[in-house]
């Protein structure tokens, strides 16, 4: 699975986790007590945030399965992972494509612990963990687990869910997802959701305060700057949208993604 061997002491529990605070939202049970406490402050000054978490969760969803079925794409490469909770990226693609070959990377420790026990592929696909870290995108490209899981002369999807929106100005989030880009082959995919500015500007604030003070850098961005990253590659409708309005699965499911704003948004493109 990856060479880096996991010790239960550097999962540190004195201050919150952006992953497993993502757990909490989910209703998942991969947290501690200065988790739920950081969560919960969230929570109390954003109540859509739980509605939030499981809209983009169920993005991934849509998105990988239209991949695997619609776009034929067989390589997934899921870069900020976050803890497990099924079903998980692998399990979707191979459902559809038993076949299909997925890397997942994360770098926080606990992420490691559970992947290394709950991501298992099936018998004709490969499903394979690294640890690694999203602001080093060269040695991820670089990494004996990811060439000896994925074929990069063939399609690949690059999948960003909920990531980026955890990564400064400076440390230039555009130039990174760029720089995964690059050597995929023509075919491949970008599938990416990202945190938005809520026009309720005391909101945006408010959140901003209290994962800041957690010591967990989060910047939310305007629909023009998410839609950037996508710049050189061909959208699939329909476009960068909030993600419970990206192909919802019923007509249902589209009237009532219409009258719920969640400030997210996502997408699907195409490298030519």
């Amino acid at each position: 699975m990856t060479g880096h061997r996991f010790r239960s002491d550097e999962i540190d529990t004195s201050k919150p986790h952006s992953a497993r605070m993502y757990d909490y939202f989910l209703g998942g049970k991969t947290h501690y007590e200065v988790d739920t406490e950081a969560a919960r402050q969230v929570e109390a000054v954003w109540p859509d945030v739980k509605p939030w978490t499981r809209a983009n969760r169920s993005f991934m969803h849509r998105a990988t399965h239209w991949l695997a079925t619609e776009a034929g794409i067989r390589q997934f490469l899921d870069i900020g992972t976050g803890i497990p909770t099924e079903p998980n990226l692998h399990q979707i693609a191979q459902k559809a494509a038993p076949d299909a070959r997925v890397l997942y990377a994360d770098n926080d420790p606990i992420v490691l612990a559970y992947a290394q026990a709950l991501l298992f592929s099936s018998a004709e696909g490969r499903t394979a963990y690294m640890h690694a870290d999203i602001t080093d995108p060269r040695a991820i490209l670089a990494a004996d687990e990811l060439h000896a899981t994925l074929d990069l002369s063939k399609p690949v999807a690059l999948s960003l869910n909920a990531v980026l929106h955890f990564i400064s100005n400076e440390q230039k989030p555009h130039d990174i997802v760029r720089q995964l880009i690059e050597p995929l082959a023509p075919g491949s995919y970008l599938v990416l959701s990202h945190g938005a500015l809520d026009p309720r500007n005391e909101v945006s604030d408010a959140v901003t305060r209290l994962y800041r003070a957690s010591g967990i850098h989060v910047q939310g961005r305007t629909h023009e700057e998410i839609l950037s990253f996508f710049d050189g590659l061909e959208l699939i409708e329909p476009g960068v949208v909030m993600p419970h309005r990206w192909r919802p699965g019923s007509e249902e499911a589209r009237t009532s993604a219409e009258a719920l704003d969640l400030w997210i948004f996502a997408g699907v493109a195409r490298k030519p």
